[in-house]
């Protein structure tokens, strides 16, 4: 399912260790990597030879830190909009997962500053790791997903089983917020939550595949809760549904509701403490 990464490497971050972390998984280790560095056009001739370099030496390092196997890892230096650059490759390419570095910029700052990782997010069918830069990666053995009725749901379920179903003592959490307006803030687990109807289908999913899993139902604002769940939790990684909401004639644009910060995808993006794999669906 994940059969092509697109690693956007910056040079900084912590982007690095997220694959290093992914590459751990029996089911990723065969996937191919793309280690992506962009050189940003420069006013000179002299300044652009010297960015050159500059960039060669951080993918040589990037390939050198990654220890991959030769035969699945193809360095890429490009020159250009960095933003441009991610999603154009990532089409190249055909990724199946975008990971890059994020500096948690909060909403409509991430739009003043020019933020690479956001308008990606924006303009990518793909789906996308995000690593903030002030968090701490770990071995990936908890994995929690945020559960409604949406097809980017689904999508962000069949990812994290095929990331889990191979880990030995590994553990998914299934996690409903019903987000019901002026509702006290109340959480249910085990035996409770998995009489939550919308867990229902996903509950069978998990028992196919024979993960181990634990449900919470809970009731308020989902963007808080969820990473708040994530934290008590000690998730090392939240899989979270994004799905694309604008008409087909401005795929080109970026999702006003999620620049403005309005949206699920863009507080967790912004808030949880561990990496956010963002799964969008068309619809």
């Amino acid at each position: 399912m994940i059969e092509k990464i697109l690693l956007a490497n910056s040079g900084t971050g912590h982007s690095e260790e997220m694959l290093k972390a992914l590459m751990d998984i029996p089911s990723i280790q065969r996937a191919k990597v793309t280690v992506l560095h962009v050189v940003p056009a420069q006013t000179s001739a002299e300044a652009m030879t010297e960015k050159w370099e500059e960039g060669g030496k951080v993918l040589a390092n990037a390939i050198q830190s990654l220890k991959l196997d030769p035969n699945h890892v193809n360095a890429m230096l490009r020159q250009g909009d960095p933003k441009d650059v991610v999603c154009r490759v990532a089409e190249e390419i055909d990724a199946d997962l975008i990971i890059m570095g994020s500096r948690g910029l909060k909403r409509i700052m991430s739009i003043l500053e020019n933020s690479v990782s956001q308008y990606v997010f924006q303009l990518s069918s793909r789906p996308m790791l995000l690593v903030k830069d002030d968090i701490y990666v770990k071995k990936i053995k908890r994995v929690m997903v945020a559960i409604d009725k949406s097809e980017a749901s689904k999508t962000c379920l069949k990812l994290a089983l095929f990331l889990l179903r191979d880990i030995k003592g590994s553990q998914l959490t299934l996690v409903h917020v019903d987000p019901s307006m002026g509702a006290k803030t109340e959480q249910k687990k085990g035996a409770e939550a998995e009489k939550d109807a919308v867990l229902a289908a996903a509950i069978a999913e998990v028992k196919k595949m024979g993960v181990a899993y634990q449900c919470i139902s809970a009731v308020g604002k989902p963007g808080e809760l969820i990473c708040s769940i994530a934290e008590d939790t000690h998730a090392d990684l939240l899989v979270l549904g994004s799905p694309d909401r604008r008409p087909s004639i401005a795929k080109g644009l970026p999702d006003l509701d999620r620049l403005l910060g309005t949206s699920l995808s863009d507080y967790v993006r912004v808030y949880a403490n561990c990496p956010v794999l963002l799964a969008r669906t068309a619809g």
